[in-house]
């Protein structure tokens, strides 16, 4: 039996989209809203935030919110590397380094997450290795789903809390 490493993890997800359109759900305002966030707000090395549809470059910093959390569940990072194609990384807080890399494998589109650098102590065992592994593995399918077929399964309704799907 092996032992689990808890500084990181890798989930992955085929998607029947185009490899821009995945790419872009990743680096822009709009594309981030579509999928995963109720407030995603990119800015660019002067402070200006950037439009919906204009991408991120590296040094943006962003600010993001989320779908049954309120305003104090709020996230604050940095784009650390990309390459305007198949490649987005950012830093996530005290739970790591995510990247995200777009790939063809058997005919397919595979969006891979990997998150690293994630504290092992036990309550970055609990909330960063497993809490965001749950998370990303939620919305990943929900990518999957808004890209395939448009349907959002986000809640959105904030009186529901400690949702799955939020």
């Amino acid at each position: 039996m092996s032992s689990i490493d808890w500084s990181r993890f890798t989930t992955r997800i085929n998607i029947s989209a185009p490899v821009e359109r995945l790419y872009l759900a990743w680096a822009t305002r709009g594309g981030m809203e579509s999928w995963f966030l109720r407030l995603c707000e990119y800015k660019n090395k002067n402070g200006s935030e950037r439009p919906a549809d204009e991408e991120v470059v590296v040094g943006d910093t962003y600010k993001w919110l989320w779908y049954g959390y309120d305003d104090n569940s709020v996230e604050y990072g940095q784009i650390l590397e990309l390459n305007h194609e198949d490649f987005f990384k950012f830093s996530f807080g005290n739970a790591g380094i995510c990247s995200v890399q777009i790939k063809e494998e058997a005919g397919e589109h595979i969006v891979e997450l990997t998150q690293e650098d994630i504290p092992t102590d036990e309550n970055g065992k609990q909330n960063y290795h497993v809490g965001c592994k749950t998370g990303w593995t939620f919305y990943l399918a929900n990518l999957k789903s808004m890209m395939e077929g448009g349907i959002d399964l986000r809640n959105k309704n904030e009186q529901l809390q400690r949702m799955l799907n939020s």
